[in-house]
């Protein structure tokens, strides 16, 4: 078995990515938002980086950093 999924840990630098990719995501979904009334597709660019920006912060949340 692989050891992440025996014992599951961020590394500052994995931690840091996770991060800097939620922060992304949550803009993009902002702006997609933002464009609900001008762009017909902006429901499901908002669920794609809505989705990717949840499931960051809860690997963020329940994921320990390795010390």
């Amino acid at each position: 078995m692989p050891t992440f999924l025996t014992n599951p840990h961020l590394t500052p630098l994995t931690g840091t990515v996770l991060v800097v990719i939620v922060v992304l995501a949550g803009h993009r979904f902002r702006k997609a938002w933002k464009e609900r009334e001008s762009d017909p597709r902006w429901a499901m660019r908002a669920w794609v980086f809505g989705s990717l920006a949840f499931l960051g912060l809860i690997a963020l949340a329940f994921v320990p950093l390795e010390s």
